[in-house]
């Protein structure tokens, strides 16, 4: 028999509604609910790497780790990595299978459907309830006869559907209304209540507006979820990138740390945990005037290295972190960010450009070679002797992290670089990663994920605090652990919504 499945729909892209299964997923395996989440098809430059070395969407990871159990590839069986000019890298059972337009990946609809089926019944198989997350809105007409990840998917699994809309935009009644009015009858039907998130102030006042969605649909509000502040989740899409936008500049007493938002940024997560430090202010930058004075430039991830390399020239920005490596100011550069910061980029079979070779800012000892296969593991690391602004370094710890690349970054200088890959996917390796300049101050590395690391980010804050002579007071304490946001997040969940009519809509005994 198979398992129920209860899926969350939004009004809009930016609802809420990964964060809504977050939730879900936590307060359902606090009660004792075997859980799992599941999206059919993703679209995002956030990925992860699941245990076994398959590359999902990072939402499903998250999701997975609030059910308490590992993620797997069943739980994002497609997703979609926007590359510019209306194509997509696809990534079909945690493995990339080429690059397609939309109407090239439309044409295999029938294929990657038996996929999906396939993974949606593993799961309800093997839990007591899959909590399935839509995509974007089921109301857009003009995708319907494309659906994947919405209707279609609602019907597959025959769940009920809780609709989510984001009242701190505004005009979530109208949202609401007009969505269902969009709906087939069907579809109409199989909505079960409404969901209101983001909601600041007193709830009283926005009963009479609740009262009137009620009698315009004949549908209950299931809860009206708050605006929780500071939450240290990572974020799904860029479109939470803009809000990060336009940041002030910092005073003196506090560090100022310049992302450089690429066009086709990727996995940016990897900067979050440095968000939630005390007394750091973290800035997404577009121009040279804004990234100038940083006390650290970070160049991130990038789905497309060589073009977003030409537009780090174009902007000016290459020519600011020159001139910093010049000054021996810090510069980070994470993945993409890394081989940018290298000699020369290969690209012999045309995996990202046409270009077959294209010059690096020349700031590090690095050659990248574009290859076919795509390299997806966990990793384990250490540091080495080949110390990043002097950090003292601790050769028996092993730091967290994972690879998400498509080719190889092989030093062209001796020496050490900044870390040393020590497992891929639990097998014993020696992988030398990354590198150093002579100064200490520009760092490469192709491991995501070391800011999570206390000791990396505690060493580094506290460098970069002595650098402009100031103290700072890093430890655990600096950024909150992932669970205890997961029950933040759960908790704030369950003290808005009806919980008996949750679990009659999810067909759960209680």
């Amino acid at each position: 028999m198979l398992a129920p499945a209860l899926m969350v729909q939004g009004t809009a892209s930016s609802a809420g509604k990964s964060l809504f299964v977050t939730a879900l997923c936590r307060l359902f395996r606090d009660e004792g609910i075997r859980v799992a989440p599941f999206k059919s098809q993703n679209m995002s430059l956030n990925s992860a790497v699941t245990p076994d070395g398959h590359e999902i969407g990072r939402a499903q990871a998250v999701q997975a780790a609030a059910a308490g159990i590992a993620p797997t590839v069943e739980m994002n069986p497609i997703l979609l990595k926007p590359e510019g000019d209306a194509r997509s890298q696809v990534v079909v059972m945690g493995k990339p299978i080429g690059s397609e337009t939309a109407q090239r990946y439309d044409g295999r609809r029938t294929e990657f459907e038996e996929i999906v089926k396939r993974c949606l019944t593993s799961l309800r198989e093997e839990y007591d309830l899959v909590v399935i997350e839509g995509a974007g809105s089921p109301a857009e007409v003009n995708l319907k006869d494309r659906d994947v990840a919405n209707m279609y998917i609602a019907k597959l699994a025959d769940a009920p559907v809780l609709l989510v809309g984001d009242i701190d935009l505004g005009g979530v009644f109208a949202a609401f209304v007009g969505t269902l009015e969009l709906l087939d009858p069907d579809e109409r039907d199989r909505v079960a209540a409404f969901v209101v998130n983001k909601f600041r102030g007193d709830v009283s006042l926005l009963q009479p507006g609740l009262d009137i969605l009620t009698e315009r649909t004949g549908k209950p509000t299931l809860g009206v979820l708050p605006y929780v502040r500071g939450l240290a989740i990572a974020d799904e899409d860029s479109v939470s990138i803009e809000s990060r936008r336009g940041r002030y500049r910092p005073g003196y007493d506090q560090l100022d740390i310049a992302v450089v938002r690429f066009p086709r940024i990727s996995n940016y997560d990897d900067v979050m945990p440095l968000e939630h430090e005390p007394k750091v202010i973290v800035r997404f930058v577009e121009t040279a005037e804004e990234a100038a004075g940083a006390d650290l430039v970070i160049l991130p991830g990038s789905k497309n290295t060589v073009l977003d390399l030409a537009w780090l020239r174009s902007t000016g920005i290459a020519d600011v972190v020159a001139r910093r490596a010049e000054n021996g100011e810090p510069v980070l550069g994470i993945c993409g960010g890394c081989q940018m910061l290298g000699e020369t980029i290969e690209d012999p079979h045309g995996v990202e450009s046409r270009e077959p070779h294209v010059s690096g800012l020349g700031l590090l000892p690095l050659r990248t070679r574009f290859g076919r296969e795509k390299i997806t593991a966990k990793v384990e690391a250490r540091r080495t002797a080949a110390s990043f602004l002097d950090i003292h370094v601790d050769a028996d710890e092993r730091l967290a992290g994972y690879e998400i690349h498509m080719g190889v970054v092989e030093r062209t200088a001796e020496g050490a670089g900044p870390y040393e890959i020590v497992s891929r996917n639990g097998t014993p390796t020696r992988v030398a990663d990354g590198a150093v300049d002579e100064r200490g101050a520009v760092v490469g590395t192709m491991i995501h994920g070391l800011l999570d690391n206390v000791s990396v980010r505690a060493g580094l804050l506290t460098a970069l605090a002595g650098r402009k002579g100031l103290a700072y007071k890093h430890g655990a304490d600096g950024v909150a652990s992932a669970d205890d946001e997961y029950d933040r997040l759960a908790e704030a969940a369950r003290q808005s919504m009806d919980l008996d009519m949750l679990w009659r809509i999810a067909g759960l005994a209680r």
